[in-house]
């Protein structure tokens, strides 16, 4: 404590007494450098090691192009509607699937394409894209 020997008792003293807050931050200072070895304690154990490389699989894609007369090409093979309806459910029935991409003719009609989707469709195709060419500018 810090006393004053003025001859006047009527002064307030205005210093702050350090000594209570170096004991209050010394207890703490204990207290954390205790916890702290027990709040990161682990169990150290050999793990097993292993490769991790994951299986990536990349089905083939099967391109069918579409005449202007209706012609049905499956990857440059003339098939006709019952050809075409075996290999959709053969594609159908592989666990990955490969992706079928139709190339129609500009100047095909519509039916024909659509008939080749509603065959991709009855057979449990799930990947079927349509192939086009780009815009010139």
């Amino acid at each position: 404590m810090s006393f004053s020997m003025d001859d006047d008792d009527d002064d307030v003293v205005s210093e702050i007494n350090m000594t209570p807050l170096v004991d209050v931050m010394l207890v703490l200072l204990i207290i954390f450098i205790i916890t702290v070895p027990v709040l990161t304690h682990s169990v150290n154990i050999d793990l097993p090691r292993a490769t991790n490389q994951p299986n990536v699989v990349q089905p083939k894609t099967i391109s069918i192009s579409i005449t202007q007369t209706g012609q049905v090409y499956w990857n440059d093979l003339l098939v006709d509607k019952v050809m075409l309806a075996h290999k959709f459910k053969q594609v159908a029935a592989q666990t990955i699937q490969p992706e079928v991409h139709i190339r129609g003719d500009k100047k095909v009609n519509y039916e024909y394409v659509m008939h080749v989707m509603a065959e991709a469709q009855r057979s449990g195709v799930q990947k079927l894209g349509f192939i086009t060419e780009p815009m010139g500018g």
